[in-house]
């Protein structure tokens, strides 16, 4: 039977008494998955790191400035223990993420922030939903694996940042609440069309979420649940930033 991501199933559980790894991992369809998925991950990091930075750049205020470049930081920190997974798994971290860098630029050509408050609500909202899409696929990876891509997309404590600035700011001038929403709805239309391009092309992250035999996979039921809880996520990020969804 197909799980569904509400009772996730991991690949396997068992794990090779020689090197410890899991018995998945000895399958190379599941293991180019796995590259790819941290590729996308660790490169979607050093993006986000470099669009925090541009986005100080338009930080009206130097506390602002220091907000941003500190999670820009917190971005970066986490790349490091991404790569380091890959060289385990015999991978080179940079060619991992190569064929990522295109869709993930692209998509941040596509969506580059007019201003201050359009920068900030990207960082949240556009950011978000990609987290939210690879906890998703997270859940049919072996425990390991699984651990280290949550861990990578923790939230680095400044999301109250970020809401307390736009909040402040639709307080001040309601007008633009209505251009923010606009603009954080075309981001999660921008962002599923990226995430459903980028898994189809990759055939192992494909195959990945298609299942096997000894694991679990998506039907077109557990899809469409899956897009049901990404959406509904997206409308709770759009509350807390006070925008109607």
């Amino acid at each position: 039977m197909t799980a569904s991501r509400e009772e996730p199933v991991t690949p396997v559980g068992d794990r090779d008494a020689a090197t410890d790894e899991p018995l998945a991992i000895q399958d190379p369809v599941y293991r180019e998955a796995v590259v790819d998925l941290l590729g996308a991950i660790a490169y979607g990091e050093i993006s986000a790191f470099e669009r925090l930075v541009e986005d100080g750049k338009l930080a009206p205020t130097l506390e602002d400035k220091v907000a941003i470049e500190t999670m820009a930081s917190a971005e970066f920190a986490k790349v490091g223990r991404l790569h380091e997974r890959l060289r385990v798994l015999g991978a080179d971290p940079f060619a991992a993420m190569t064929p990522f860098r295109g869709p993930i630029e692209e998509f941040h050509d596509y969506t580059a922030p007019s201003d201050w408050f359009e920068g900030l609500v990207k960082a949240y909202v556009g950011d978000g939903l990609a987290d939210d899409f690879y906890r998703e696929v997270a859940a049919y990876l072996d425990p390991g694996t699984r651990d280290l891509v949550v861990a990578s997309l923790e939230e680095t404590g400044h999301a109250a940042f970020v809401v307390d600035r736009v909040r402040s700011a639709i307080a001040a001038d309601p007008r633009l609440g209505g251009r923010l929403a606009l603009w954080a709805r075309r981001l999660m239309g921008e962002a599923l069309t990226q995430a459903q391009r980028v898994v189809a092309d990759r055939d192992a992250l494909s195959a990945l979420l298609a299942g096997g035999v000894d694991r679990p996979g998506l039907d077109l039921a557990a899809i469409g649940r899956m897009f049901t809880r990404l959406t509904e996520r997206h409308a709770e990020r759009m509350a807390e930033l006070g925008l109607a969804s």
